[in-house]
């Protein structure tokens, strides 16, 4: 490993602000079309349940990202690493299980890169689980783990000399609201040089069905996953929500491109939630927006990245152009 990565100081991780989920419902639910924040889908039962879904015959993104970035590793790996063969760090935003990301670390250590990896997560949990499997796994990849916002991370990262090569795997950039999605993409840009990089996932627009069925599943997996954001706040705000009068339902809008899920209540009634002395009412079929997953197209895309202060330098697809990979160069 080069001294340029061997001798970097430890990075330090901001204070980050803790949100409060009572504080956040209390807030959602008193709004006039009530919402809820899909962040708080993933506890222990939530990640659980999410494994299923990418399971799912119907569920097609999660599959056909791996067999893309199977398919184009090669390419991938070359556009993100220096053509120098200097050293560079490869940062994750959101790292999780490291699935998808173990294709592009293997070829790069296969090939001989210079490099760190760096996985950037608020769980202090999920990084240490994705280091220790990536040790037994990967004995000889460089592993500097990083608990942090995202965007702090890179800010933190912008001292560091060589090249910066950041991953946004998966179609995350897809639950923002496009004002948010357009914020996200200039604040990471903002630390980046022009010789850094940026590799993000979109999900494609295509037959509407096939979108639909993606997050309404046959098996009810999907309903369940949506679900479960009740039972938390019946365990953790002590709510009584009762879940037989409650139902999941998706709405695809292919003009804007996105999917909304909602939980829906099928009568009127009233919840209390004892932690934080709130009752709220629900009218019978009123909802609650639990999640947005925008689709793209790649003249979108482009605007999104030019918007942003990027060019596009390379779009990955599959062969039936249902997901892309795209890597970004920050424009001078």
């Amino acid at each position: 490993m080069s001294s340029l990565l061997a001798k970097s100081p430890p990075l330090a991780s901001p204070t980050l602000p803790t949100s409060s989920l009572g504080e956040h419902v209390r807030g959602g639910l008193r709004k006039p079309f009530k919402t809820l924040s899909s962040m708080y889908f993933y506890d222990d039962e939530g990640s659980r349940l999410f494994q299923e879904i990418m399971a799912l015959p119907e569920y097609y993104p999660t599959r056909t990202e791996f067999g893309l970035l199977t398919e184009h590793a090669a390419a991938i790996c070359a556009t993100l690493r220096p053509a120098t063969g200097e050293p560079f760090y490869l940062l994750e935003l959101g790292a999780g299980d490291g699935l998808k990301t173990k294709i592009l670390l293997r070829h790069l250590l296969e090939q001989g890169a210079q490099f760190a990896y760096v996985p950037v997560d608020i769980s202090t949990a999920a990084l240490d689980g994705l280091s220790a499997a990536l040790q037994a796994e990967l004995p000889g990849l460089a592993v500097e783990p990083v608990v942090a916002d995202y965007a702090d991370a890179l800010t933190l990262m912008a001292s560091r000399p060589g090249r910066k090569a950041v991953l946004f795997l998966g179609s995350n950039i897809g639950n923002f609201l496009p004002t948010e999605r357009q914020a996200f993409l200039r604040r990471l840009r903002q630390p980046l040089t022009a010789d850094d990089r940026l590799l993000i996932g979109f999900d494609l627009q295509k037959d509407p069905r096939q979108i639909r069925a993606a997050y309404d599943d046959a098996q009810g997996v999907t309903a369940a996953f949506n679900l479960n954001l009740l039972r938390r706040l019946n365990r953790e705000l002590q709510a009584d929500f009762d879940l037989d009068h409650w139902q999941h339902y998706t709405d695809y809008d292919p003009i804007s491109g996105a999917v909304r899920s909602f939980l829906v209540s099928t009568q009127a009634q009233s919840v209390h939630m004892a932690a934080i002395s709130e009752t709220v009412d629900f009218a019978a079929w009123e909802m609650i927006h639990t999640e947005n997953s925008y689709k793209f197209t790649r003249p979108l895309i482009e605007g999104l990245a030019t918007d942003a202060g990027f060019t596009m330098q390379e779009f990955f697809t599959d062969p039936q152009a249902l997901f892309s990979d795209v890597i970004l160069t920050p424009s001078t």
